[in-house]
């Protein structure tokens, strides 16, 4: 990942940081739903503003792994014991795969988690990080390290969906075709680490995208919190 300059003054860089920690912390579900499954993983959503424009930072996990080989990701992974929360359970897994310190990170909320595999709960962490974070990528884990433009996720230029339907909920499967200008190379960005780019993207973008969701976008937050306790009952149903 090549170094991010800033291309406007700091003023204005801090207003729109400031303006999205606003938004994003209107969205902090807290531990409010961490009890509802007792397997818990956690990433990072790590934002940083490029060329006047919000980024995520994304990972390709190495073709070693034994679970999603070769799957862009957000650094993240499985709550240990010595975690004291769904944040630092994050940032742990950030400096373990990228070299992500916590000094370096300022967490600002947690979204809504996502139910994966129907037992695992995986909670969003946000955080906007510094402007040259140079990333480290840990070989046994991580193959890449790339950034994509927040905006990307709301108007892409290659996408397409499937859908699964459950009891009377459709959840949306997004998948984006997201091509890196600084290298050439093309990456997939699909299933969860998509759902929660469009989410976050939705909340501070605050524009409408290109292809349905599953939210009702004049009432993001409870809709959003409806769609996975849905979930959460049908999975458990399933048990």
């Amino acid at each position: 990942m090549s170094r991010a300059h800033p291309a406007q003054k700091p003023s204005v860089r801090n207003s729109l940081i400031n303006d999205a920690k606003a938004r994003l912390k209107k969205h902090d579900v807290g531990t409010r739903f961490s009890h509802l499954l007792s397997n818990k993983c956690s990433v990072l959503l790590p934002l940083l503003i490029k060329e006047g424009k919000f980024h995520l930072l994304f990972t390709l996990r190495s073709e070693k792994l034994r679970r999603s080989p070769g799957e862009v990701c957000f650094p993240g992974g499985k709550c240990e014991p010595a975690d004291m929360d769904e944040v630092a359970t994050a940032l742990r897994e950030a400096q373990e795969e990228v070299g992500l310190r916590p000094h370096q990170v300022e967490v600002v909320c947690r979204l809504v988690p996502h139910i994966f595999d129907k037992e695992i709960l995986i909670t969003p962490v946000v955080g906007f990080i510094d402007q040259d974070f140079q990333a480290k990528p840990n070989p046994d884990e991580v193959k890449d390290v790339f950034l994509a433009p927040l905006d990307y996720f709301l108007h892409p230029h290659v996408y397409h969906q499937n859908y699964l339907t459950y009891s009377d909920h459709r959840l949306v499967l997004h998948c984006f075709e997201y091509t890196n200008p600084e290298n050439g190379m093309t990456y997939q960005i699909r299933g969860m680490t998509a759902k929660f780019a469009v989410f976050v993207a939705l909340i501070i973008l605050e524009k409408r995208p290109t292809f349905e969701v599953e939210y009702n976008l004049d009432d993001l937050i409870s809709s959003s919190e409806e769609s996975l306790l849905k979930l959460h009952k049908y999975v458990t149903s399933k048990l």
